[in-house]
C-alpha cells in the first residue's frame, strides 16, 4: 500500500518523505509530506484466516507558506480517494520541528481485500 500511497502523491510533485526519517543535518524541502502507517488491522475473518486489511496512515503536509497546508492537503486528499483510500475529514493542525514551516495532517484508510 505504501507504494500506491507515494505514487498518488508523486503527482503533487513535492517530496514525499517517511515521516523522522530525516536527519538532524538535512534540511527540510520548501514544501513536502511526509507519511505513517499506524497499523494494519485483519477484519473480515472467513474460515479461521483474515480475508481484508485495513491500512492506516498518518499523512501531513509541510510548508514555509501556510495557507499551502491547506490547500494541498485537500488537493492530496481528492486525488486519494480517486486511488481507493478513505479520508475523512478536511486535517488537523499538526507540530513542526523547525520554525519556519507549519503543518496539517490527515488520517487516511485503505480497504485491501486478501489475495489467494
Amino acid at each position: 500500500m505504501e507504494d500506491l500511497l507515494i505514487q498518488t502523491l508523486e503527482k503533487m510533485g513535492y517530496d514525499i518523505i517517511r515521516q523522522g526519517s530525516m536527519t538532524d543535518e538535512e534540511k527540510y524541502p520548501e514544501s513536502f509530506f511526509t507519511f505513517w502507517n499506524n497499523d494494519c488491522y485483519g477484519r473480515g475473518f472467513y474460515d479461521n484466516r483474515e480475508t481484508q486489511y485495513i491500512w492506516d496512515y498518518d499523512l501531513n503536509f509541510y510548508s514555509t507558506d501556510p495557507s499551502l497546508t491547506y490547500t494541498k492537503l485537500l488537493e492530496a486528499k481528492q486525488l486519494l480517494k480517486r486511488a481507493g483510500f478513505v479520508v475523512d475529514g478536511k486535517g488537523h493542525d499538526v507540530p513542526s520541528d523547525e520554525p519556519t514551516h507549519t503543518g496539517r495532517g490527515i488520517n487516511i484508510f485503505y480497504l485491501e481485500n486478501e489475495q489467494d
